[in-house]
């Protein structure tokens, strides 16, 4: 067996080796929720699974959360090669669904709505995109640590789609947290009509998946963003200029949140809401570390956090416990993705000692 096989298949390895024991761990703590809160853990399980699987429309649900979640941690994947934590990808999720959101209103009266659509998308891009270059510019001129930065910046996101939902675009005669006005069918995103779900979408996913392989493996770019995320001093010293390619990183994972913000005005609910985001931001964070930064691993981790997230929706119905439940639940991951995180970095970093 030649070398760089036997490198690769000890990689993955490893990775492999890794995942399963942060899947380990998970359930674990997990489980420990469930019982201080009196539920059955393998009734809550089975529960879970019915509640994301157990039929096609319920499946459809967890796509629809699958595709936010996996289009936000491939954008992820280009920020922490390099070093960033890209907190503000919530933010970003939420400027793009606000671009979306113009874009359509501008094209109401248009004869040609598939080309606006596909306006919205690139609108939604462009948005996110702009919204991460503010934190780039604020990490690399102003000294700001991208995690405040993204922070106060999610803020104001949210800020803004309040302004626009109560303001200037608010309902005729109305103005509520239940959003802007629905877009008519035309401007709707195609999907099948038996499950609600987008295939256009699910390319896009596709699409965004290999590119982000492609590019973080076979370009300069990722390789540039690898050795300044390795050693910022040395990348330096050898000509690269660890600023620019920063901004570069952060208008990638803001241009696929922008995406990912998009798709949820035009493929999910079709009006811009106040929760427009859903969190997914957040949670693409535990994807693309619990997937141990590999792309593909990444729709693999995002489906699980997709199935967790509808699924344990059930849980309160189903075994009569308090609605908050599903969120200790979530919670529970979470914190347990994290801490094997900062565990493993930690062995990383006593090795490299």
């Amino acid at each position: 067996m030649n070398e760089p096989l036997a490198n690769r298949l000890e990689g993955f390895t490893r990775q492999s080796r890794h995942l399963l024991v942060t899947v380990a761990v998970v359930f674990f703590f997990t489980s420990l929720v469930l019982i201080i809160a009196g539920a059955p853990p393998l009734a809550a399980y089975y529960h879970i699974f019915k509640g994301s699987l157990g039929s096609w429309i319920k499946f459809s649900h967890v796509i629809k959360s699958w595709i936010p979640l996996t289009l936000c941690a491939c954008g992820l994947l280009f920020t922490f090669r390099i070093g960033l934590w890209n907190i503000g990808v919530e933010g970003q999720v939420m400027m793009g669904a606000v671009f979306a959101t113009a874009a359509l209103r501008l094209g109401l009266e248009s004869q040609l709505p598939y080309l606006i659509i596909l306006g919205s998308i690139i609108a939604g891009l462009v948005g996110g995109a702009l919204w991460a270059l503010i934190a780039g510019f604020l990490k690399t001129k102003g000294g700001v640590n991208e995690i405040f930065a993204g922070l106060g910046l999610n803020f104001v996101a949210q800020g803004v789609i309040l302004w626009l939902i109560f303001g200037p675009w608010r309902r005729p005669g109305v103005a509520s947290m239940s959003g802007t006005e629905v877009f008519p069918p035309a401007l709707w995103l195609p999907q099948l009509a038996s499950l609600r779900l987008s295939l256009p979408a699910l390319a896009i996913v596709c699409l965004a998946l290999i590119l982000t392989a492609l590019i973080l493996r076979y370009t300069k770019i990722g390789l540039h963003l690898k050795a300044i995320g390795n050693n910022p001093s040395a990348a330096y010293l050898f000509g690269l200029k660890p600023a620019r390619n920063m901004v570069l990183a952060m208008i990638f994972a803001g241009g696929f949140a922008g995406v990912a913000g998009s798709l949820q005005v035009s493929g999910v609910y079709h009006r811009l809401l106040p929760a427009i985001s859903s969190n997914y931001g957040y949670l693409a964070l535990l994807v693309a570390m619990l997937s141990n930064y590999n792309i593909w691993l990444v729709p693999l981790v995002a489906l699980f956090f997709a199935c967790l997230n509808v699924g344990s929706i059930q849980l309160p119905m189903a075994l009569q416990l308090d609605s908050s439940l599903s969120g200790a639940a979530q919670g529970a991951v979470e914190l347990a993705t994290l801490g094997v995180h900062a565990l493993r970095r930690q062995r990383a970093q006593g090795s490299k000692e």
